[in-house]
């Protein structure tokens, strides 16, 4: 309902304008009324109203004055003059004070009826613009974490969205890596026989314990990393060194951290994982070349990595120490592997085609392309679309239920078989009748997870995800636990366990501090669920 204030220094004009207003065919109300300018610059102030009806000649202070006034002091409602004069003058003066309407004295009802409506109108055209901006913003703020992550997996991997270079947080980042050399480390989780046969509905559990021992090695080296997820079972540690570093000393360090992980992954998760480290860069530009030398280094030595060697380093077979420039061979696959990936989980076909046919072409140009070669790209792409695919929901597995994979790449044996046999799969996943559906199934749970994870510390439910997603609470839940392999409130509780055990090696609070940091006011019932989490109460664990 619209606010109106009436001022007028004539108790007479303000008696008859609060009684010819048709108040309830408006649907406003009168907010209050003033005998001169500076009343009413009093009165608007207290009671922001959405219309103001007022005279131009008073005492103490005239219309215009406090018109001005309130301009200065940003005032956004309409503002309509009822003179008792037709001054041009004045008239000229209010309009450029952005005055809604000037009236001369006498007005008609139907006028004052007429000019109303229009305010009013006009109100409301402006309050909702006004709330669709907060909202869009609420939403930029929501999803901006995203929108980031997104931005450092493509720099990482060569494919950098320009258009989002002068985002505040991204153009922060830049800055902040002016003064640093940079390098990449490859993580690439390795899963036996058995374990790839299956599908693997605790995986978001593992990446999340990954990525917390992680966290933990890179605090306890005090180094600055971006941890970049690729295809759920390879990451990227995005390394921030010192610029006085040598590049010799820089690698010795990044071995040492390494070796850690894999022995910290073995120890605490009996996961074996594979590590590649890529060339030490002078700038960030340049990162992506690191990547590729970090994934080449573990792409060439997987058959020593599953003998019980995890550590791997690019090297040069040149004289030059520039990674990509003297190596041949290496044409940028984790980049065409984004690439591909995206294009097919946004169901982008024709980008996927262009994508197999850009990375061909960039093949040919190099030379002689071996079977082998195909081969090997075959089997990786195949394996990355299996992790990434089944994010959203789609098996490959129940897509291609004959398929041989190795049959298949011994008939390819140049760059034409390879693109038309990855083109053929593509049309046929993208053709999937799930896929849709499955499409935004993912969008839904990567968002219920990123909303978790920073707002672990706050009282969320699933109702309020399912607001915010436009999904029914008990089809989320559904689509949650299918994509997780857990409930939602199963994911929640080892998201603050994780995050409690952080923060209590980290050595800066008391339990009941840590407790009420992820979310708990019950001191014993969140040491319970902890124990119940990691085997151990809290107060062991500080021990």
């Amino acid at each position: 309902m619209c606010k109106i204030v009436i001022i007028d220094d004539e108790r007479q004009v303000l008696q008859g304008m609060k009684r010819v207003i048709p108040w309830e065919e408006l649907e406003a109300e009168w907010a209050g009324e003033a005998m001169d300018g500076e009343q009413g610059l009093e009165l608007i102030r207290e009671t922001q109203p959405d219309i103001v009806l007022t005279d131009i000649y008073m005492p103490v202070m005239n219309g215009l004055e406090m018109i001005e006034k309130l301009r200065h002091e940003n005032f956004q409602g309409k503002i309509i003059i009822l003179s008792g004069y037709s001054d041009f003058e004045y008239a000229r003066h209010a309009l450029r004070l952005n005055v809604h309407d000037y009236l001369s004295k006498p007005v008609t009802v139907q006028t004052i009826r007429e000019v109303l409506q229009s305010a009013i109108s006009k109100v409301e055209q402006e309050n909702m613009k006004r709330y669709e901006l907060a909202e869009l913003e609420k939403k930029l703020m929501l999803y901006e974490p995203f929108v980031v992550k997104e931005w450092l997996k493509s720099v990482a991997t060569g494919v950098g969205n320009l258009s989002l270079e002068n985002m505040k947080e991204i153009t922060s980042y830049k800055r902040k890596w002016e003064n640093n050399k940079h390098a990449v480390i490859g993580l690439q989780i390795i899963k036996n026989a058995a374990e790839s046969d299956a599908r693997l509905t605790d995986s978001n559990g593992t990446r999340f314990s990954v990525q917390r021992i992680v966290h933990e090695l890179l605090q306890e080296e005090r180094l600055e990393s971006e941890i970049i997820e690729l295809h759920s079972h390879q990451i990227i540690l995005w390394l921030h060194l010192d610029h006085s570093l040598t590049c010799e000393k820089a690698i010795l360090h990044l071995r040492t951290f390494g070796k850690k992980m894999i022995q910290r992954m073995e120890a605490e998760l009996d996961l074996t994982i594979s590590v590649g480290i890529g060339t030490v860069k002078n700038h960030w530009q340049e990162i992506a070349d690191s990547t590729e030398e970090a994934f080449y280094a573990l792409s060439t030595q997987g058959s020593v990595a599953l003998s019980g060697f995890s550590l791997f380093e690019f090297k040069n077979r040149g004289e030059n120490t520039d990674g990509l420039q003297n190596r041949d061979q290496l044409i940028r696959p984790i980049q065409f592997y984004q690439q591909l990936v995206e294009a097919i989980r946004h169901s982008q076909e024709k980008a996927a085609y262009e994508t197999i046919q850009e990375y061909i072409d960039r093949m040919q140009m190099q030379g002689v392309i071996s079977p082998s070669l195909l081969h090997r790209l075959g089997t990786e792409i195949w394996g990355i679309l299996s992790y990434s695919l089944y994010d959203v929901g789609i098996f490959l597995d129940e897509i291609f239920p004959e398929i041989n994979l190795k049959k298949e790449m011994a008939v390819i044996q140049t760059p034409e078989d390879f693109k038309k046999w990855l083109m053929n799969k593509i049309e046929e996943i993208c053709g999937n009748r799930q896929w849709n559906e499955n499409l935004k199934h993912k969008q839904a749970v990567d968002f219920m997870i990123q909303y978790i994870h920073e707002h672990f510390s706050e009282n969320i439910t699933l109702n309020d995800l399912a607001n915010q997603v436009y999904i029914s609470r008990n089809y989320l839940s559904q689509i949650f636990k299918k994509a997780t392999g857990v409930s939602f409130n199963q994911y929640l509780t080892q998201v603050r366990m994780e995050k409690a055990r952080a923060m209590i090696l980290e050595g800066k609070y008391l339990i009941y501090e840590i407790a009420e940091k992820v979310g708990f006011k019950n001191v014993p019932y969140f040491s319970t669920l902890f124990k119940k989490h990691t085997g151990l109460n809290p107060t062991e664990l500080v021990k």
